[in-house]
């Protein structure tokens, strides 16, 4: 449509010129009538014929200018409608409609969409156990019971009432009762079935039946930075729950000192306090990865494998059902001093002085005393959790191996103790377990 227009636009401009240059003629032709020296002012009959050729021209250059602006007037109608948006198409020019709630958004349903924590929580939680170690020679001043002289958790892996924990939690404590609280506040008198020292695992049974039953996962894919929870009964307090995520998911036992059997620990910064020992590390899932051990420092917990549990549930089966008698054999009687410690390897030495400044760069070895029994020896003697032991009877502590060596040995036990910065020395008195 552009080409056509200009052409018209250019003839028109032709026109008006040729129009322009003949009204000139025109208008001279007064002047010349006047002037006697023209040479065709005399001849009457060629003016006549010139004013005729002259409104002839007029009205056809009229009609002409005005059929033109006809026509740009049409054309320059359908040139607008043609650029009119509305139009073009979509395509070109989209038309953009605000939603009346463009700016709120619903979250009703977010509670229970999100709330993964809470999902395996209710799933997993009912079959979590607190267990409290009661002293039958010590009684509580307030209510004239046996004392607690410690606690732990623990999980039913069994619905007859087989429960998995530490053996921390329930081994090496004379003349004590271990005693079992389901989450509907039910107690029952446990029995200590199966011991297995080097990984820390145990078995306590109740005479309860119908229990819920914790599922069991598996420990050989777990994922570092896999969501995990942590289930337990810290300061007699059932059911805490503390979520992190998985830090190392193969930590050595030779790198942390914590035993003599080779394993490789689940090291998470989900909290694993005083009294969570023995309770379960849960995935999203819904299952139990690992048993929850200890706590180092703030971030740093560990966590027992759950396929080295598997394996020893799986021979305590078997030699219960091949000789029909609980397995005694491995609750070694040995001196009982009261304590949970943890070799400090140069690794947890060095986050330990970055953290805490009470603790002398010149400490090159020892052991973290990480929980002390109530009304043990050590508790007795003055040792309280957190002290650093260096040295037992003048000789150099080198791990926790260094300590049963010495238990080993008849005779009061002399530690040298790093407390708060500070450097004194402590008799303790063991007992006999």
């Amino acid at each position: 449509m552009a080409a056509p227009l200009s052409r018209v636009i250019s003839t028109t401009l032709e026109r008006n010129q040729s129009f322009y240059h003949r009204s000139l003629v025109v208008s001279a032709f007064p002047r010349l009538l006047n002037n006697k020296n023209a040479k065709f002012c005399n001849d009457r009959g060629k003016i006549e014929g010139t004013k005729e050729n002259i409104n002839l021209t007029w009205a056809l250059t009229s009609g002409a200018v005005f059929g033109v602006g006809y026509l740009l007037y049409k054309w320059r109608r359908e040139f607008l409608e043609c650029i009119n948006p509305s139009t073009i198409g979509s395509t070109l020019f989209p038309s953009v409609h605000a939603g009346k709630n463009f700016f709120v958004t619903d979250i009703s349903q977010n509670r229970e969409k999100y709330n993964f924590i809470a999902d395996v929580v209710e799933i997993s939680a009912p079959s979590v156990v607190y267990i409290e170690i009661k002293d039958q020679k010590r009684m509580d001043f307030f209510t004239g019971k046996p004392a607690t002289t410690s606690n732990g958790s623990g999980f039913i892996v069994s619905s007859d009432g087989l429960i998995l924990t530490n053996a921390h939690v329930v081994v090496n404590k004379p003349n004590t009762q271990v005693k079992v609280r389901l989450q509907d506040g039910s107690t029952y008198t446990g029995v200590v079935e199966d011991v297995d020292m080097q990984s820390d695992l145990a078995t306590v049974r109740i005479n309860k039946t119908n229990l819920p039953v914790m599922k069991l996962g598996s420990s050989s894919n777990i994922r570092p930075g896999e969501f995990v929870v942590a289930i337990g009964s810290p300061l007699a307090l059932s059911n805490t729950i503390t979520s992190g995520v998985v830090s190392s998911v193969n930590r050595q036992s030779a790198e942390l000192g914590l035993h003599h059997k080779q394993m490789g620990y689940i090291q998470t910064d989900a909290a694993i306090t005083f009294g969570n020992s023995g309770g379960p590390l849960v995935n999203l899932s819904g299952e139990a990865i690992g048993i929850n051990a200890m706590k180092v420092t703030a971030g740093i917990s560990f966590a027992i494998p759950i396929d080295y549990a598997k394996e020893f549930l799986k021979k305590a089966e078997a030699r219960r059902n091949n000789t029909g008698i609980k397995n005694t054999s491995e609750l070694t009687k040995r001196r009982y001093m009261g304590i949970t410690m943890l070799t400090l390897t140069p690794d947890i030495l060095f986050e330990l002085q970055q953290r805490n400044n009470n603790i002398p760069p010149s400490v090159r070895h020892g052991v973290l005393v990480w929980k002390v029994m109530l009304g043990s020896p050590a508790y007795i003697g003055g040792l309280k959790a957190g002290d650093i032991v260096t040295h037992v009877n003048g000789e150099v502590v080198v791990s926790a191996s260094s300590i049963y060596k010495v238990l080993e040995n008849p005779g009061a036990l002399i530690l040298r103790v790093i407390r708060s910065g500070e450097v004194f020395e402590l008799r303790i008195e063991p007992e006999e377990a």
